[in-house]
This record gives C-alpha cells, sequence and structure tokens, in this order.
C-alpha cells in the first residue's frame, strides 16, 4: 500500500457558492460544484469545501492512490487492524473512497482518482 500523494485538505463553509467564489479569486480553479460541497483545485492540490449538510465526513484531509485495487486492498488491511472506517463509497465526480479515524479522532480519507478531476461545474 503505497500513498501517492496528500491531495486535499477538506473544510467546513457555511455558504458553498461564497465559499467557493472566495478560493477562485484567491487563484484556484473550481474543478466542481455541488449544493452540498465544492471541489478547488491548485496544481494538483486540492481543497474540498464542505457545507454544514455534507453527511460524508467532517473536516480531513485526503491521500491520493492512481490504482483501485490499492484502495481497497487498504480497505481491508485498515479494518483486520481495526481502525474506525466508513464503507467505501462511488463518489458523483468518479472518485471512490472511504473515510477513517486516526488515534485521536482526526478524519483521513483514502481517495482513489482515476483521472484529473474534470472542468468546471
Amino acid at each position: 500500500m503505497k500513498v501517492k500523494r496528500l491531495g486535499h485538505v477538506a473544510i467546513c463553509v457555511k455558504d458553498i457558492d461564497q465559499a467557493a467564489q472566495f478560493y477562485q479569486n484567491l487563484g484556484m480553479d473550481l474543478a466542481w460544484k455541488d449544493k452540498d460541497w465544492a471541489y478547488l483545485k491548485a496544481g494538483e492540490d486540492g481543497l474540498a469545501l464542505l457545507s454544514p449538510s455534507y453527511a460524508q465526513a467532517g473536516p480531513h484531509f485526503g491521500f491520493i492512490f492512481d490504482n483501485r485495487a490499492e484502495v481497497d486492498a487498504a480497505y481491508e488491511r485498515l479494518k483486520a487492524d481495526g481502525i474506525a472506517m466508513s464503507e467505501i463509497h462511488e463518489h458523483r465526480d468518479g472518485t471512490a473512497s472511504f473515510y477513517g479515524k486516526d488515534p485521536d479522532g482526526n478524519w483521513f480519507e483514502y481517495l482513489y482518482e482515476p483521472v484529473a478531476v474534470g472542468a468546471s461545474k
């Protein structure tokens, strides 16, 4: 199991549209926006904006994998190690991931990203 990179940080915001515009004004590119979350990119790095209604996870950081099989294998290994985790989730943008908690209760995400996340929505 080899993490490709730390790919994104996710933060909670009150207003998705306002926050997305703010970070675009700082020079980030909008890659995806929906009613409950948005994703912005700065090169290969990402910032996820989570609305109060986003139910998958709270603030977290995401590790990126190139290969879906690596995410599946990591899930099974961490599950066997007794790590608290969500189920693997297929996302609307074609990625797949699961969330877990470290020993201090911080959320992390293991994310399969098959291709660069698409153009603005």
